[in-house]
């Protein structure tokens, strides 16, 4: 069993909609004061460890910019500098570092992994990407849609693709915020309905194997690569198999006039989207990215002072 006096952010519906509420509000309070450039350092003196044992560009920048600009310091891992690369037991890894940093931000592989690694951490363990789930990026995205558009409530997020890490954790939020989620992605790729309680998502999910028909009269569009990181021998099969699943400006016509496009990237255009939808006006993918910074500053003075 996970240390249950301890928060930890593994899974998107680890926390009570009360405590993503206040983590979305406390970003808007974080966003405003670095946009008027005023110091925000309720962290000063924590430290922050960083283990990636998968690649990555704007999960990094923004944990270890975000710490930084909160007061504290970061120490950065990869499993090419650290003892995981000769097969320490990723429990002992836990047990160390939890002594010597105040929380710890983890990207890995299986879900497994990480949650190994939180049973036997003494500190808040966030998830910065495994193979099942992506929170850190979801609790961006409804940040940024409710920032454009006020609630996500009742809404109809449209997913187009692959049934990765990202759609599963949109389900999650789904439930929790009470919006609705439409799933297009091509035969052999579909949500895998023994992995999920049906019950409990059957108001929130409705899948379709036309994608244009997931898109009509709905809020917002989102993607992701069509091939993840540990797929790459599989990349010229799926290019041909998702050909039809590439969001284009018909598939965004569907939606309603004020539909917003977005995308967790690295994106690439022609395959999973087109580049004038994701340049386009419809699209918010730069805020989304920038927005990463911010939720997450939220995320961790929460995990490691409670509500202020």
């Amino acid at each position: 069993m996970i240390n249950k006096h301890i928060r930890h952010f593994l899974k998107f519906d680890d926390f009570k909609l009360d405590d993503l509420i206040y983590i979305l509000n406390r970003t808007k309070i974080i966003k405003d004061k670095f946009k008027k450039y005023e110091t925000h350092m309720t962290l000063h003196d924590r430290t922050l460890a960083m283990i990636f044992e998968k690649a990555s560009t704007r999960t990094r920048v923004s944990f270890e910019a975000g710490m930084y600009q909160m007061g504290g310091s970061v120490i950065n891992l990869t499993s090419h500098d650290s003892q995981l690369s000769r097969s320490e037991p990723i429990e002992d890894t836990a047990r160390v570092i939890s002594r010597m940093v105040d929380i710890v931000m983890m990207r890995t592989f299986d879900q497994s992994r990480i949650e190994k690694f939180a049973k036997y951490s003494r500190v808040p363990v966030i998830n910065g990407l495994t193979n099942e789930f992506h929170p850190c990026q979801i609790l961006a995205d409804i940040f940024t849609y409710i920032e454009k558009r006020e609630s996500i409530k009742g809404k109809t997020v449209t997913w187009i693709g692959d049934t990765n890490n990202m759609l599963y954790t949109w389900l999650q939020a789904a439930e929790l915020f009470d919006f609705y989620l439409n799933v297009s992605s091509p035969i052999g790729y579909n949500i895998n309905l023994s992995q999920i309680d049906q019950k409990r998502f059957k108001n929130h999910l409705k899948i379709f194997n036309n994608p244009k028909e997931a898109c009509k009269n709905v809020d917002l569009i989102t993607t992701d690569v069509w091939t993840s990181m540990g797929y790459e021998s599989e990349k010229d099969k799926r290019i041909n198999d998702f050909k039809d699943w590439c969001v284009t400006s018909e598939m965004m016509s569907y939606a309603n006039n004020d539909v917003l496009f977005m995308h967790c990237l690295p994106a690439h255009r022609g395959e999973e989207v087109t580049a004038e939808v994701i340049d386009g006006s419809k699209s918010v993918v730069w805020d989304e990215a920038e927005n990463r910074l911010h939720v997450q500053k939220a995320l961790m003075e929460f995990m490691l002072l409670g509500k202020l």
